[in-house]
C-alpha cells in the first residue's frame, strides 16, 4: 500500500517532532514516521536528561503550539557564570543587559517530548506513522520511503531527523566529517539545600567542562566532562564515593548535596555532514551536525534548522514550485551554512582551549574572561548569540507569517 504526503520526516525525537510541526505550520501535509512506539518515547520517568532552550528558540516553540505545556516545567536561566579551574576572573552574563525576559530555559527532556507530541496530536497536517525506514528512492517526480511494515509512503521531500548516525544520511551517501574527543559527559541530577535562583554555572576543569544547570525547584542538573577512562573509573565507584567526588567540584554554595535519579554516561564526539542536502532530501538536527554540549545549544540549532526549512519551502510553494527541488534544497543549505561552521567552530575550538593546561595559557584565558565582561557591547552581542536572537531570525522567531 502507498500513502502520499506533502513532506515525509523521518525521526520521531524533539528535533523530528519540531521540524513536522513548523512544516505542517506551513501549510504542507507532513507523515512524521519514527520506529519506536510512541509510548515508549513518551514514557514519563526521569531519565536525567535534560535540554536548554534559549529565548529564540522560546519564540518559535511558542508558534509552534508546544511552549504552553512547557513553560509550567522549566525552569528560566537568569544568569549565567563562566570560570577557568582556580583562576580569580569569571564572565558573568546578567539577563538584565538585554532585557527583562530570561535569557533562555532548562528543562527535562521528558517535558519537550511530552509538549510536542501534544502539540503533534492538535496539528491536523501531521500524521504519524509507526515504522521504520528500510529503503529511500528519489526520483524527478518525488521521493518514495519503503517501511519495514511493507508499506510505502511517496513524497516531494524526505526531513531526515534520525540522529547523528543517520541511516537515511548514509542511504543519500552523504558523509560526515567526525572527530573523537576522547571525553565522556556524566550526567546527573542533584538536590541542594539553597536556591540556584535560576543562575547557570559553566565551570572550565582539568578534565573539560563541568556545567551546573537549574531545574525546577532546589535541583540542578549536571553535565561533568571528564577524559573517558577518567570517567570510566568514576563511574565505577559506588554511591558514596561518587557524591564525594561530584561534591569536591561542585563546591559548597548551594549546600549538602543529594544525588537524585540515574547517573548517565555519553560518549562525546564532533558529527557534521558535509552537506545539508541530497537528492530530494534535507538533514535537520543531529543528522546534520552533532556538537559538543559545551554551550548546550544541540537542540537550538536543530530548532533553527526547522525553522528556516519550513520558511524556505514556504516561499517555494508560494511561487509555485516543488519544494523538494534543488533550488529549494540549495536555499535551505545557503541559509543554514554559516550559524552551523559557527557554532561548530565555537564550541570545537572552547573545548580545546580550555582543555590546554600551561600555565601561561591559563593565565590568558583568565585575562580574556575579565576582558570580555568589562566590554559590554562584545558581552551583549556573545549574549544574543547564545539567546539565538543575532543575524537573519526565521519569521517563526520573528512572528511573520510564513
Amino acid at each position: 500500500m502507498e500513502s502520499r504526503f506533502d513532506i515525509c520526516v523521518v525521526g520521531g525525537g524533539m528535533s523530528g517532532m519540531t521540524a513536522a510541526l513548523a512544516l505542517a505550520r506551513a501549510g504542507f501535509e507532513v507523515a512524521l514516521v519514527e520506529r519506536v512506539p510512541r509510548q515508549t518515547i513518551l514514557d514519563s520517568s526521569f531519565d536525567g536528561r535534560v535540554s536548554s532552550v534559549s529565548w529564540g528558540s522560546k519564540l518559535v516553540l511558542e508558534r509552534l503550539d508546544a511552549w504552553r505545556d512547557i513553560a509550567p516545567r522549566a525552569q528560566p536561566i537568569l544568569d549565567i557564570r563562566v570560570s577557568d579551574r582556580q583562576s580569580p576572573f569569571f564572565l558573568h552574563y546578567d539577563h538584565r543587559d538585554v532585557g527583562d525576559h530570561p535569557m533562555g530555559w532548562i528543562m527535562e527532556n521528558r517535558v519537550l517530548r511530552q509538549a510536542l507530541d501534544s502539540a503533534v496530536g492538535r496539528a491536523a497536517r501531521v500524521h504519524p506513522v509507526c515504522a521504520g525506514v528500510v529503503a529511500m528512492e528519489c526520483d524527478d517526480a518525488g521521493a518514495t520511503l519503503g517501511l519495514d511494515d511493507g508499506a510505502r509512503l511517496r513524497c516531494s521531500l524526505v526531513v531526515a531527523c534520525d540522529g547523528a548516525r543517520s541511516p537515511l544520511r548514509a542511504m543519500a551517501g552523504i558523509d560526515a566529517w567526525q572527530h573523537d574527543y576522547r571525553q565522556t559527559a556524566i550526567i546527573a541530577t542533584v538536590r541542594h539545600s539553597r536556591p540556584h535562583n535560576g543562575i547557570a554555572h559553566e565551570r572550565f576543569l582539568a578534565g573539560g567542562p563541568f556545567a551546573i544547570l537549574p531545574l525546577p525547584g532546589d535541583r540542578s542538573s549536571i553535565v561533568w566532562t571528564e577524559d573517558e577512562e577518567i570517567a570510566r573509573r568514576v563511574l565505577e565507584i559506588d554511591h558514596g564515593s561518587f557524591s564525594e567526588e561530584l561534591a569536591w567540584r561542585f563546591g559548597d554554595f548551594l549546600g549538602p548535596l543529594e544525588v537524585t535519579g540515574p547517573v548517565l554516561d555519553h560518549h562525546l564526539s564532533l558529527v557534521v555532514a558535509n552537506r545539508l542536502t541530497g537528492w530530494r532530501l534535507a538533514l535537520v538536527g543531529d543528522a546534520a551536525h552533532a556538537i559538543h554540549p559545551i554551550a548546550g545549544q544541540g537542540f537550538n540549532l536543530g530548532i533553527r534548522d526547522a525553522a528556516v526549512l519550513a520558511e524556505v519551502l514556504a516561499d517555494m510553494a508560494r511561487l509555485g514550485l516543488d519544494p523538494g527541488t534543488g533550488a529549494a534544497l540549495a536555499a535551505y543549505a545557503r541559509r543554514r551554512r554559516v550559524d552551523t561552521w559557527m557554532l561548530v567552530a565555537m564550541t570545537h575550538g572552547l573545548n580545546r582551549l580550555f582543555a590546554m593546561r600551561s600555565p601561561p595559557v591559563a593565565l590568558a584565558r583568565g585575562l580574556g574572561l575579565a576582558l570580555v565582561g568589562s566590554m559590554k557591547p562584545v558581552k551583549r552581542q556573545l549574549m544574543k548569540d547564545a539567546m539565538g536572537v543575532a543575524g537573519r531570525l526565521p519569521r517563526l522567531m520573528t512572528g511573520e507569517r510564513l
